[in-house]
């Protein structure tokens, strides 16, 4: 059977007009160029480069968003480098945020992922390392999901993540002391 198209990127399914390439193994910097220049010619006030997937582990893919950064940055002044962080993320979002300060340049952070038990601990410690403000929280996977930063609402859902996450562990531990009674 055919292979199934590759999903629709989020831009596309929100009606906004997207940028991409024909071509499988498309220069990342070239789309990100002609999508500079359409919205420059279309008179656009804000343009998306979404480089999602880029490991910071991987050099070949850290030189690749460099790239990116320069040939952007000459077609039009660059506003905005957020790092997306999931909130689940443990330690390694640390290492992922220094990387990617010094080779984007990061001014702020998106935690996503802050609908279900995670903390988004790691945000603190990224913010100290780099010294940028969190800008943006996404609360689920819909387009109006994104959300502006409040620190008290994350103090909050930080709180009960803490709750829910000790409740499970109370529970986990009940059933396992309910299990060894019986059997013994």
């Amino acid at each position: 059977p055919p292979a199934a198209a590759p999903p629709a990127p989020g831009g596309a399914r929100g009606g906004v007009p997207t940028v991409r390439s024909d071509r499988a193994g498309a220069d990342p910097a070239a789309v990100a160029c002609d999508a500079g220049r359409r919205g420059r010619t279309e008179g656009a006030d804000v343009v998306l480069v979404d480089t999602a997937g880029r490991l910071q582990n991987k050099q070949g893919l850290m030189d690749e968003l460099g790239k990116i950064r320069r040939v952007i940055t000459k077609e039009a002044p660059l506003s905005e480098v957020l790092l997306v962080l999931d909130a689940t993320t443990g330690q390694n979002g640390l290492n992922q945020a220094r990387v990617f300060g010094e080779v984007a340049g990061v001014t702020g952070i998106v935690l996503t992922k802050l609908d279900g038990t995670a903390r988004g601990d790691i945000v603190v410690a990224v913010q100290r390392e780099l010294g940028v403000p969190v800008k943006l929280v996404g609360l689920g996977e819909g387009p109006d999901d994104l959300a502006p930063f409040d620190p008290e609402q994350f103090d909050a859902w930080s709180v009960r993540a803490c709750a829910a996450r000790a409740g499970a562990a109370v529970a986990t531990r009940r059933r396992g002391a309910a299990g060894a009674s019986a059997r013994g």
